[in-house]
C-alpha cells in the first residue's frame, strides 16, 4: 500500500507540473484572445462590405443599362430586351416563320406548286426564298426619338393556325399591332394597326418609313442563270399596266421613285416575294446589289413612306405573295403579277402568252415527262409553220435552178461594173418571175417563235428540277463532262444538248449556203460564225431550250427531205422559162427603183470624168 501511495503521489506531481508548463507556454493570454476576437469581427465586417459593394456595382450597371435603353427607345424601352421566340403559319403551299423580334416574317419556305409539285433547292434542301439572318422588315417612326420596330420585341396577342397578331405596346391604350393571316394558297394578309399613337407621334410628322430587305439565296444549279432573273419589279399606282424593273444588269442599281406604286416584287428566277399596298406607297427607294462571293445571289431592298393621319385608330393594309413564278397562278390575282415573268416584249410576249403557254399547259395535263412535252410542242409548232417552210424551200429551189445563169452574169461584170451586174441580176429575176427575197419572208413568220422560245424556257418553272435523258434539270445546263479548268466564253463543263444543237445548226447553215452566190457567197463565214458563238452562249443556258432548238433543226431537215422528193427541179426550170416569155408590167416601185439606178449610174459616170 505504501508503495502504491508513493507512486500515485509521484504521478499527480508530474501531471501538475505538465499542466503548469503547458498553461504557461502554450495557452494564449486574455489579451491575445481579445485581439483575435477583434480581428475576426473586423474580417466579418470587411466581407460584408465587399458583398454590399458588389451588389451596388450590379445595381449600378443595371441602372446604366436601363438609362441607356430609355435614352435610345424612350417609352418603348421595356420592349428592348427579351428572348427571341418564333411562331408558325403553315398550309400545304408555304410555311411562314414569324419572330417576336421586330414582329416580322423572318423566313418563308415554298413547299409545293399549283400543280402539287414539291419544291426543293438543287441540293435537296427545303426551299427558303429568304431567311432571318439575311432579311429585314422594319417600321420606322418618331416619338421625338427614332424608333425601329426591328430592334424591339413584340408580344403575341392572338395565335391560331391561320392568324397571328403581335403587339408592341406602351400600355393598354397605346400600341402597334402587326397582324398576319394566311390564306389557302400563297397570300398572307398583313395589317398594321396603330392604336393611340396619335398621342405619341408628334403632330408635325405625317408619315412613317417602311423598310424591306432580303438577300436572295442560291436555290438553283447555276448561280449565273439565277442572277440573270433576279431583281425588282414594281407597278405604278396610277396606271396598273405600267410595270417597271431594275437589277437585271451586271452592275449594282439604285433608283428613287417619286410617283406612288401599288406593289413591289423581289423576284428570283422561279420564286418571288411581293408586297402589295392597298393605298399605295410613296417616295420609294429601291436597290439591287450583286453578291459575288457568297451563297447569296443579290441583296434587294426597298424603302417606302406610309401616310399617317394622326387618328386614334389607324389601319394600314398590305398583302404578301410568297410563291412560284407560275404564269397562270400569278394571272389569277388580276393585278398584273404575271408581268414579272420575262416572256419578252411586243410580238414575242404575245406568242408566249397566247400560244406557247396554252399549248404547254394543255400537253402538261396528259403527259408528265417534260422531254416528251417539248418534243410534242416542237412537232405542233413545226406543223403549223410548214406552209411557210414550204414556200421558203420552193423559193430556194428556184434560186438553185437559176444559179448557173446568175453566176454567168456575175462573171461577166466581175471586174467591170458591179452595179450593172446587180441591175441585170434583178432584171433576170423579174423576167423569170422569181422573188430573191421569197426564202426570207416566210422565215420572218418563224422568227418570233424562235425568240419567244428563247424567253420561255429559262423562265418556265414547270421545267425546274425535271430530268430527261442525261439532263438532271431541264431549266439548267446539262453537263456530261466537268472540266478541271474554265475555257473563256465557254465555261467549265460540256453541255451535250448545246453541242448537238450547234452541230445541227451548222449543217442547216451549210444546206442554205450551197445556193448562195455573189456577195452572199463572200458572207458565208459569218453565217458559220453564228452557230459557233451560240455554242459558248448556250453552254450555261437551260437544257430545255437547247433541246428544243436541236429538235427544231432535225424536223426542218426531215421537212426538206420530204419536200425535195415532191419538188421537181426540171418542172421548176420549165415554169421559169415560160415566165420569161410572158410580158410583165413594171410596178411603180420597180419603175422608181430603175430611175434611182439610172441616176446612180449617171453620177458614177460624172465622177469618172
Amino acid at each position: 500500500m505504501k508503495n502504491y501511495d508513493k507512486n500515485s503521489l509521484t504521478g499527480f506531481v508530474l501531471m501538475f507540473l505538465i499542466l503548469l508548463v503547458f498553461n504557461f507556454y502554450f495557452l494564449p493570454t486574455n489579451e491575445e484572445v481579445s485581439e483575435k476576437n477583434d480581428t475576426i469581427q473586423k474580417e466579418d465586417v470587411i466581407t460584408e462590405d465587399v458583398i454590399i459593394k458588389d451588389n451596388e456595382i450590379i445595381d449600378k450597371k443595371e441602372q446604366v443599362t436601363k438609362k441607356e435603353l430609355e435614352k435610345k427607345y424612350g417609352i418603348f424601352s421595356k420592349s428592348a430586351d427579351s428572348e427571341i421566340q418564333n411562331y408558325v403559319l403553315e398550309n400545304e403551299k408555304i410555311k411562314v416563320i414569324l419572330s417576336n423580334k421586330g414582329g416580322r416574317i423572318s423566313s418563308v419556305t415554298i413547299k409545293e406548286g399549283p400543280d402539287k409539285k414539291k419544291y426543293k433547292t438543287y441540293n435537296g434542301e427545303d426551299l427558303k426564298i429568304f431567311n432571318s439572318d439575311s432579311s429585314l422588315f422594319n417600321l420606322n417612326f418618331s416619338t421625338g426619338i427614332s424608333i425601329n420596330t426591328s430592334e424591339l420585341f413584340f408580344k403575341p396577342t392572338q395565335i391560331s393556325d391561320e392568324e397571328i397578331s403581335l403587339r408592341l405596346d406602351v400600355d393598354s391604350s397605346h400600341f402597334i399591332d402587326f397582324s398576319y393571316k394566311l390564306n389557302q394558297d400563297y397570300l398572307v394578309d398583313f395589317n398594321i394597326n396603330l392604336i393611340g399613337m396619335n398621342e405619341i407621334i408628334p403632330n408635325e410628322l405625317n408619315f412613317m418609313n417602311l423598310q424591306w430587305q432580303m438577300k436572295t439565296p442560291q436555290t438553283e444549279k447555276s448561280k449565273d442563270n439565277q442572277d440573270m432573273y433576279t431583281g425588282i419589279y414594281y407597278q405604278y399606282f396610277a396606271d396598273k399596266d405600267d410595270i417597271d424593273y431594275l437589277g437585271y444588269t451586271t452592275s449594282d442599281e439604285n433608283e428613287k421613285i417619286k410617283n406612288k406604286i401599288s406593289w413591289v416584287a423581289m423576284q428570283q428566277q422561279f420564286f418571288s416575294s411581293i408586297l402589295v399596298a392597298k393605298n399605295g406607297l410613296k417616295n420609294v427607294k429601291l436597290s439591287s446589289k450583286k453578291e459575288e462571293f457568297s451563297n447569296y445571289v443579290k441583296d434587294l431592298s426597298a424603302e417606302f413612306e406610309i401616310k399617317y393621319n394622326h387618328d386614334p385608330y389607324e389601319k394600314v393594309e398590305f398583302q404578301f405573295y410568297f410563291g412560284p413564278n407560275h404564269y397562270k397562278q400569278l394571272q389569277s390575282y388580276n393585278i398584273n403579277f404575271e408581268k414579272i415573268i420575262p416572256l419578252g416584249w411586243g410580238i414575242f410576249g404575245w406568242v408566249n402568252k397566247y400560244i406557247i403557254i396554252n399549248i404547254f399547259d394543255f400537253l402538261s395535263k396528259y403527259f408528265t415527262n417534260y422531254g416528251l412535252i417539248i418534243l410534242l410542242l416542237t412537232i405542233i409548232i413545226k406543223l403549223a409553220l410548214s406552209p411557210f417552210t414550204y414556200k421558203a424551200y420552193l423559193s430556194q429551189a428556184k434560186m438553185k435552178v437559176l444559179k448557173p445563169e446568175i453566176d454567168k452574169i456575175n462573171e461577166k461584170h466581175k471586174s467591170k461594173d458591179p452595179m450593172k451586174a446587180q441591175q441585170e441580176t434583178m432584171s433576170f429575176y423579174r423576167k423569170a418571175g422569181v422573188n430573191p427575197m421569197g426564202g426570207c419572208l416566210p422565215m420572218l413568220f418563224q422568227f418570233p417563235i424562235l425568240i419567244a422560245m428563247f424567253r420561255f424556257f429559262p423562265a418556265s418553272i414547270e421545267l425546274r428540277s425535271e430530268a430527261f435523258l442525261w439532263a438532271d434539270d431541264l431549266s439548267a445546263y446539262d453537263s456530261i463532262l466537268d472540266l478541271p479548268f474554265e475555257i473563256p466564253f465557254y465555261g467549265d463543263h460540256v453541255s451535250l444538248f448545246t453541242l448537238l444543237m450547234t452541230i445541227s445548226t451548222l449543217l442547216y447553215t451549210r444546206m442554205n449556203t450551197q445556193m448562195a452566190s455573189g456577195q452572199m457567197a463572200q458572207m458565208k463565214w459569218m453565217m458559220y460564225l453564228m452557230p459557233v458563238m451560240f455554242l459558248g452562249f448556250f453552254n450555261n443556258y437551260a437544257a430545255g431550250l437547247s433541246y428544243y432548238y436541236f429538235l427544231a433543226n432535225m424536223f426542218t431537215f426531215s421537212q426538206m427531205f420530204l419536200m425535195k422528193r415532191f419538188v421537181n427541179e426540171g418542172a421548176l426550170l420549165q415554169e421559169i422559162e415560160e415566165n420569161k416569155k410572158k410580158p410583165r408590167k413594171k410596178s411603180k416601185f420597180q419603175k422608181r427603183l430603175e430611175e434611182m439606178q439610172k441616176m446612180q449610174e449617171q453620177k458614177m459616170k460624172q465622177k469618172r470624168r
